[in-house]
């Protein structure tokens, strides 16, 4: 089945406290969350939102509880009638990636993680993704994005071929003033919008803050989740606009070109 077409798209982030390698908790505590939250199109969830940023993946309770989850995602993307996306930690082919699933009421699309953190040992464990996903939803192209992957403009360029990024993360406190910044780089590089989802609380390695947000073409924030809590933004992206402002002001169209392997 098609999906609608729509000029406005109401998206949601949320903010979440990951219990560590608790899948079902997890799980929970984000159907809370969907609950308190006004309606919208798609509800994104931090990156390893199940189990935290584990670097064991074979232990019990972090991959083998992907299937689960994932079902879980597609009963709610149903009952929600919307898209539920985030990232978990799955075994395929003998390798573990760190797959970001965008699940909507009819289909699931994937994204594997391309840039693997290499400080927090992510590459000795995960396997890297080869490929740039675009996914389409109800008339909106989106760029699916994990964490690191924010620091590499390149990959993240717009040919022309999204209207918005979507970024889930475990983005540690002590570097979040840099994720700001490239939160705003991006949508403003790329004249697009921009929706981030980062954990808060802790975990074996670091602390979180969060600043989960949603961001214009212009690079102005337009909705945020309270530092450092569990929560929830909202906020209602809108084609007309964007396309006005490309058309405007048209730093796309004037910029190099570039193939990249």
């Amino acid at each position: 089945m098609a999906d609608e077409l729509q000029t406005t798209l109401r998206v949601t982030a949320l903010q979440t406290d990951i219990v560590w390698c608790d899948a079902v908790r997890n799980r929970r505590r984000i159907e809370n969350l969907f609950e308190q939250a006004p309606a919208g199109d798609i509800y994104l969830l931090p990156e390893m939102f199940a189990t935290g940023f584990c670097m064991r993946p074979e232990q019990p309770g972090v991959a083998d509880s992907a299937a689960d989850t994932l079902a879980w995602m597609q009963r709610w993307a149903v009952a929600l009638n919307a898209a539920i996306a985030g990232s978990l930690p799955v075994l395929v082919d003998g390798g573990y990636r760190n797959r970001f699933f965008f699940v909507t009421p009819h289909r699931v699309e994937i994204y594997d993680k391309r840039h693997l953190f290499g400080y927090g040992g992510e590459d000795k464990v995960y396997v890297p993704g080869c490929e740039r996903v675009v996914v389409s939803f109800r008339g909106w192209r989106l760029l699916l994005q994990v964490c690191y992957d924010l620091r590499f403009p390149v990959f993240a360029r717009n040919r022309g071929d999204y209207d918005a990024v979507l970024y889930v993360a475990n983005w540690p406190a002590s570097r979040i003033e840099v994720w700001d910044v490239l939160l705003r780089a991006r949508a403003l590089e790329n004249q697009c919008y921009v929706l981030a989802a980062n954990r808060v609380g802790s975990d074996p390695v670091a602390s979180y803050s969060g600043h989960s947000r949603a961001v214009d073409a212009y690079g102005r924030i337009m909705a945020g989740c309270e530092d450092g809590r569990e929560g929830f933004l909202s906020a209602v992206f809108d084609m007309e606009k964007l396309v006005a402002f490309r058309r405007k002001f048209p730093v796309l169209s004037d910029g190099d070109d570039f193939r990249m392997d």
